[in-house]
């Protein structure tokens, strides 16, 4: 399954649309707390977060799942990346960082990629 943490309704459905399109089964969560309560952390195999959300942000979601010792390949999109940003995550773990707006293919080929780790 793919998680999808975004704050953004439209870019929730969007994605969620995108993956079942393909075939691959996604659950959305409108926060990083939303996701952490939801207690399915051990069921995804990738996750797709945001950077910049209300609350926990993506990179600190990123930091207590590596924390909890619980490693799912992540890719992060965002509208506000930097380049230290995307070294941040992708040294703490994340498989891809993409900008916003990203090409669709480009993001299945992550998530088919991660989904295989």
């Amino acid at each position: 399954m793919v998680a999808i943490v975004d704050d953004d309704d439209l870019m929730r459905s969007a994605l969620q649309g995108l993956l079942k399109s393909v075939g691959l089964p996604a659950q959305v969560f409108a926060s990083a707390e939303e996701f952490l309560k939801s207690g399915q952390q051990k069921e995804v195999g990738c996750l797709v977060a945001d950077i910049r959300m209300p609350g926990m942000s993506g990179l600190e979601l990123q930091a207590k799942l590596n924390a909890d010792r619980c490693k799912i390949p992540t890719i992060f999109i965002t509208a506000h990346g930097d380049e230290k940003m995307r070294m941040q995550a992708l040294r703490a773990g994340a498989v891809e960082f993409m900008a916003k707006p990203f090409d669709d293919e480009a993001l299945l080929e992550s998530v088919r990629a991660a989904l295989e780790l």
